[in-house]
């Protein structure tokens, strides 16, 4: 499923320009235009899902490709070893401001503990 306004369904579909760092038939991830570590990817299903909160049971495999993708792109970029952040923002509240699943991926500095 395809969002025709959706920023990152254009990323997927090749109608806007990004710099991809992994690709397989499910997963993409580009490195963020806007990045706040030395190394800030994005990590999105292919499928179109808005939010964490909209996946479904069918979703299961999906996501769990997504979390092995993220393990290896954190070892492609570097960063596997030395550790790095998962975050994903969700709703207004929670920081998102595109709507489509999406993690970032961020590492190449120390991080303070949130918690």
């Amino acid at each position: 499923m395809v969002e025709k306004d959706c920023v990152f369904c254009k990323i997927v579909a090749g109608e806007l320009p990004s710099e991809i760092v992994y690709e397989d038939d499910d997963i993409l991830a580009f490195k963020d235009i806007n990045p706040v570590a030395p190394v800030h990817i994005l990590l999105i299903p292919k499928k179109h899902i808005p939010t964490i909160t909209d996946i479904e049971e069918e979703d299961a495999a999906l996501m769990g490709k997504l979390l092995l993708a993220a393990g290896k792109v954190a070892d492609k970029m570097g960063i596997f070893d030395r550790g790095f952040r998962l975050v994903n923002n969700c709703r207004e509240e929670g920081g998102q401001m595109v709507y489509h699943l999406h993690f970032h991926l961020l590492g190449g500095k120390q991080f303070g503990s949130v918690g």
